[in-house]
This record gives C-alpha cells, structure tokens and sequence, in this order.
C-alpha cells in the first residue's frame, strides 16, 4: 500500500512538471552568466577570424611592396656607385659629371627614405632584409580590433583593393556587435559594483543621513569614484606598457592608455611587442567598457546639474533684468554673476546637513523672495480708465 501511495506520488510529481534539480555545471555557471561569457566569446573569434582574413589578403602585398623597393633601392646604389668611379678614374673636374653625381645621390637619398618607410632595415651586407612584419598573424588581429572599437592608430593600413572591401564589410558587421559586447560589459560591471556595495559595512548614522539629505551630492561622489577607479585602471596599463616596451616611459604608458580608452587613437605611440598584442586587446577592450560606462556616468551628472542650474536661473536672470529696467542705470550684472555662483555651489554637494543646512535653504529662499518682490514699497497712483464706446452711427 505504501509503495502504491509512493509511485502515485511520483507520477503526479511529474506529470505537475515539479522543477528538477540543477546540475553541477549550471550551478558553476548558470545561464546569465553564460550569455555574458559567449558573447565575449564570439566578439573574440570574430576578431580572430578577421585578422587571419587581413593577413591572406594584405601579406602577399606587403612581401610584393618590399621585394620592388629593395631592387629599386640596390639599382640606384649601383648607379651612385657607378658614376662615382667614372668620376675617380677620369680625375678631370667635369661639371656635368658633378651634376649627374648630385642628381644621382637625391634620387638614391629619395629611395632610400621610401625604402626605409615602407619596413625595409638599412642594412647593405645583409641585402636590405625586412625590418618588421607589418602583417604578422598577432598585428593583423590587433588591427581588426582597432577596427571593431573604432580606434583606428593608422600604423597599419589595408592597401589591396579587397583588404580594403573587407574592411569596409568587416567594420559594417563587427562595429554593432563590438558595442553590444561593451554595453553587456558595462551592465555587468554596473551588477558587481552594487553587489559589492552591499557587501560594505553600514555607514554612521551622521553620514548616512547626510547622504539622505543630499542625493545630488551622493550622486556627485559616485561619480569622483568612477573617475577615480578609471585613473587607477590607466595607471595599471601604464605600468604593464612601461614593462612591455622597452623605449616608453610611464607617462608614455599612460598617455597611449588615456588616448586608447578614449577612442582618438593617434598613433603616435602603438605597441611593438608581437607577444603582448592579444593581451593588450583584451585590455583595450575591458578598457573601452569601463571608460564608457563611467563617461556616461558622469555625463548623467553634468546633465542633471545643468538642469538644475538652468531651472533656479531662469526665474532670477528675468527677476534681475526687470530690477535693471526699474531702477534706470542700475547695473545688476555683478550681482546676476554672483547668484549663478551661488547657485552653482548649490548644486554641489555640502557636507553640513541636519538643522543648519535647512537654516541655509530657508535663508536662501527669503532671499529670493525678497528679489522677486516689488522694489518700492510706495502705494502706486491711482489710475484712471477710460474708455470710449464708437457708434457705427
């Protein structure tokens, strides 16, 4: 009987869809977390995918440019080397073989800086090899991360009429999807921030109430906090460049940092070391969610104190200028000056709160009452109507 009562229960369990268990790997990591982590993923491989793409497309150009640079560059150097020992063994002073040796030496000169600008070392014993791979598998992806984040250093460009196809293409697609990537980054930044505010200790009750007073103020803070939280994480990659790279400096690090995060991209200073360019991908790209989401906070504050600003001024700036009008040469626009900074401290946060700061409040409201009251207290004449009714007769 109760082996009877115990399978009726069982099969009603599951027939009523009674939720199972998760497994281990869900409770290791559950389904929020894995839609924040494949998106990553696939941001990653399609950068990957699209730096092997430019390297099929851009090398065999690149190895093309350079094989026609060095024989340009050798023939030239055998000219030089030619017409100056015609010179030698004549040894008459002929100007027109001076000429041809001047001319000769600007087109080798010529050559030689094109040849050096295009990654050719100058380096005669060893047949003028490469300097740097500009298209190497780790630069190409680093490229097309600076393509997908907007950044663009110009280091590096795609020459080929397809390279620059793809990249057109590349960008069309990959641009939305970084975004998306970085906004998701951003939110979940956010959820760790306010997860490990409420892990903090209790405020005191004296900075607590504060706070409660004042949430322009609070609001003021979290801000500075953010800037604050950005300047260290550019101070950390400025530590990492200065280790990586052997030439820069911290504030060369740090510059490179700001710039990067920043999406103006200059170029004037762009990594070197082939090893460390995934890392500092993946930098860039954690970089460029965390410089977003904080810009955005404080651009939040900016906007709401400006309202503020603009709300209390309004009012004041047409109280002020009807004083002006009243009084007949009464300047009031020292005094309209100093309101607006009144006002704007207003919209900062104050550290005193309780029963001075609604002391100051109340002050400041008599005062603005007694502006936008009338300014002479005499009775006004009386006066006198008078209206005057036409006929159509």
């Amino acid at each position: 009987m109760c082996k009877g009562v115990k399978s009726v229960s069982w099969e009603t369990e599951t027939l009523m869809g009674t939720p199972s268990k998760p497994s281990k790997w869900e409770r290791l990591f559950p389904r929020a977390a894995l839609s924040h982590v494949g998106l990553f993923v696939a941001l990653m491989l399609y950068t990957a995918g699209g730096g092997l793409v430019f390297r099929a497309l851009e090398y065999p150009a690149e190895i093309t440019k350079q094989e026609y640079h060095r024989d340009r560059l050798l023939t030239e150097r055998w000219n030089l080397i030619r017409i100056v020992s015609d010179y030698n063994v004549n040894g008459t002073e002929d100007f027109s073989i001076e000429k041809l040796l001047s001319d000769q030496l600007a087109v080798y000169e010529r050559v030689l800086e094109e040849a050096s600008s295009n990654g050719l070392a100058l380096e005669i014993e060893n047949n003028f090899p490469p300097s740097e791979e500009k298209w190497s598998t780790l630069q190409a992806v680093f490229f097309a991360s600076t393509v997908l984040t907007t950044i663009g250093y110009g280091n590096i460009v795609p020459e080929t009429f397809w390279g620059r196809l793809f990249c057109m293409i590349y960008a069309l697609v990959g641009i939305p999807l970084t975004l998306t990537v970085i906004a998701d980054l951003g939110r979940v930044f956010a959820t760790v921030v306010s997860v490990i505010a409420k892990q903090l200790p209790t405020m005191p009750k004296c900075c607590s109430r504060i706070y409660e007073a004042n949430p322009a103020g609070q609001r003021s803070l979290y801000a500075l906090w953010a800037v604050g939280f950005l300047f260290v994480y550019l101070s950390a990659g400025a530590g990492l460049f200065k280790m990586w790279e052997d030439d820069w400096s911290f504030y060369d690090g740090f510059y490179f940092c700001f710039i990067t995060m920043t999406t103006i991209g200059f170029g004037d200073l762009v990594p070197k070391r082939p090893k460390y360019m995934l890392l500092c991908t993946l930098y860039i790209l954690i970089g460029l969610a965390l410089t977003s989401t904080i810009i955005e906070l404080v651009r939040r504050q900016y906007a709401r104190s400006w309202q503020q600003l603009r709300a209390l001024s309004g009012p004041l700036a047409d109280t002020l200028r009807r004083l002006g009008d009243a009084g007949r040469g009464v300047d009031v626009s020292a005094l309209h000056n100093d309101l607006r900074k009144v006002l704007t401290v207003v919209t900062m946060p104050r550290l005193s709160g309780g029963k001075r700061q609604l002391e100051w409040e109340a002050a400041m409201e008599a005062m603005i009452r007694d502006i936008t009251s009338p300014v002479s207290s005499q009775p006004k004449p009386p006066i006198v109507q008078i209206v005057i009714y036409e006929s159509s007769v």
